[in-house]
């Protein structure tokens, strides 16, 4: 980029702070030199002079400049950046770099060091070094640390959690490496960050957590209102107070953590509010990441919408359904082929009834967990079936979890998409569709496109009943303009649909329709 290219693209910046513009809420971050601080587009601060202002892609790099994280709009509660490119190698591994290491999942509890990273991507350490620096101006040790600083300082300011506990769930080896790196950054003590107000042990945490607009969240809350399964989860599409909650287990340093979290849509503030169960405390940074990705809190919709407009030009607020579990996904998945919604919904109820452990939580609708891997691994085919669940779903069901509790498969965010896909269609029943599905809710992999979905193919207008291979070559054609966003176009094709009409009530026979294939989990 030019040097008038980047004056240029500043000035936007600054248009975009003045506008206090939440579209561009954690794309950019702007340090003020007057000051020493550092804010986010949507701080409510006097606007400063334009020649005081430096603006940066990410956090780290106003850190690594000397800057300090402004403490009323806080940058740790800005989504973060999640950029795609089809266009620069260099570019495409520094983003997917610096994606592995927001995401913990893949380093099994361990700390990653540059020579893990690199062994992941399959490059030299000196090669990921110079590409990480040449895109982001800093090392990946410093936009590491950066995330754990801001990791630490959103536990500081939201819960009540001790020193020691903050300084080790965000990843620090010690309390006293904690304190210098908080020191050396801020200037300020971890304890002058407390605030007040934090609910107290046995009341559960609570934090806030950001995302850019538009976002459609009754198009969200009515997705998972439609598939929630009874006992494991509830979704609550109230106009003045929209939520969804749910129990859940997630595994870590060789231990379970079983509790309950409760999401609440602040529209007004753009702002999802948290609230966890004590007994998750330890892996709160984890169940954080995993619900953003879960309601998709890190889209950018103007990248998105720059690429689907053109054919989808009323998709704008619409956002990728996530999940909390990989593994969860990909079993309700296998409960959803080639049945509807509904009929997926009373298998999975009937499942969790029978193999799902006993909770208890606050909530009189939220009584078990989903069954745990190593339960259904053991599942015999005699009890599945008799929940009307048929031999091909039954052996997917079982080798699905018997490959998750082994560790032979991970279904996150920062698995290997390729790799994971090609593993997922090695198991009995598991086909493109299901693969590509899980790819998409379960991977988080924007591109994900599973083009031989009916309902999709109908939306497209290239369903062809009779040559059903020749519909998913033609849908596969007509997505290659809106890469690499195409599992947003998937989400908005779906929503072109009418609602398919209702059973009456007397009808007790389940049926396949057109829509057997869209997505049930």
């Amino acid at each position: 980029m030019t040097s008038l290219d980047a004056t240029r693209t500043d000035d936007a910046r600054y248009l975009a702070l003045k506008a206090r513009d939440a579209r561009f809420d954690g794309s950019f971050f702007t340090g003020v030199t007057s000051t020493g601080i550092y804010c986010r587009p949507v701080c409510g601060v006097k606007t400063p002079r334009r020649e005081n202002c430096r603006f940066f892609s990410h956090a780290a790099q106003a850190e690594s400049a000397g800057f300090r994280p402004c403490l009323r709009c806080r940058p740790e509660l800005a989504p973060n950046s999640i950029a795609w490119s089809i266009q620069d190698a260099s570019y495409i591994l520094a983003h997917q770099a610096a994606r592995l290491l927001d995401e913990p999942e893949p380093w099994s509890d361990a700390t990653p060091s540059v020579e893990q990273l690199a062994a992941r991507l399959g490059v030299s350490d000196r090669h990921v070094r110079r590409i990480f620096e040449a895109q982001f101006g800093v090392s990946p040790v410093q936009y590491l640390q950066t995330r754990r600083l801001l990791t630490a300082k959103q536990l500081l300011a939201d819960t009540d959690l001790p020193i020691t506990q903050v300084a080790l769930i965000s990843g620090f080896g010690s309390v006293r490496r904690f304190n210098a790196a908080f020191v050396a950054h801020y200037k300020l003590n971890p304890t002058q960050l407390r605030r007040a107000g934090a609910a107290p042990a046995g009341h559960g945490i609570s934090v806030r957590l950001g995302y850019r607009p538009p976002y459609d969240v009754d198009a969200m809350l009515g997705f998972f209102g439609k598939r929630q399964l009874d006992a494991i989860e509830f979704v609550a599409t109230s106009q003045y107070h929209p939520r969804a909650g749910r129990t859940f287990c997630l595994e870590s340093g060789g231990r379970a953590h079983a509790g309950w979290l409760l999401a609440e849509f602040d529209g007004a503030h753009h702002q999802v509010i948290l609230r966890v169960s004590d007994s998750l405390r330890d892996v709160l940074p984890q169940v954080i990441r995993r619900v953003r990705a879960a309601f998709d809190l890190d889209a950018d919709p103007l990248a998105i919408n720059s690429a689907l407009n053109p054919r989808f030009p009323l998709g704008d607020g619409l956002r990728v359904p996530g999940t909390l579990d990989g593994y969860e996904l990909a079993v309700r998945a296998v409960l959803g082929q080639q049945i509807t919604v509904a009929a997926a919904r009373t298998l999975g109820t009937r499942l969790v009834e029978k193999f799902g452990a006993p909770m208890q939580t606050p909530f009189p609708e939220l009584t078990r967990l989903f069954p745990a891997p190593a339960v259904l691994a053991q599942a015999s085919g005699d009890a599945l079936g008799q929940l009307g669940i048929v031999k091909q779903r039954q052996a997917a069901i079982v080798a699905i979890a018997q490959a998750v509790a082994e560790k032979r498969l991970q279904l996150h965010g920062g698995a290997d998409v390729g790799a994971t896909i090609a593993a997922l269609k090695e198991l009995p029943g598991i086909g493109d569709w299901t693969a590509q599905y899980i790819a998409m809710r379960a991977l988080r992999w924007p591109d994900a496109f599973p083009a031989g979905d009916v309902a999709l193919q109908k939306a497209l207008g290239v369903l062809e009943p009779k040559n059903p291979l020749r519909a998913a070559r033609e849908a596969e054609a007509a997505s290659t303009a809106w890469k690499p966003w195409r599992s947003y176009a998937v989400i908005r094709a779906w929503a072109t649909l009418p609602e398919p009409a209702k059973k009456p009530a007397t009808t007790k026979k389940i049926a396949a329709s057109e829509d057997s294939t869209r997505a049930t989990a």
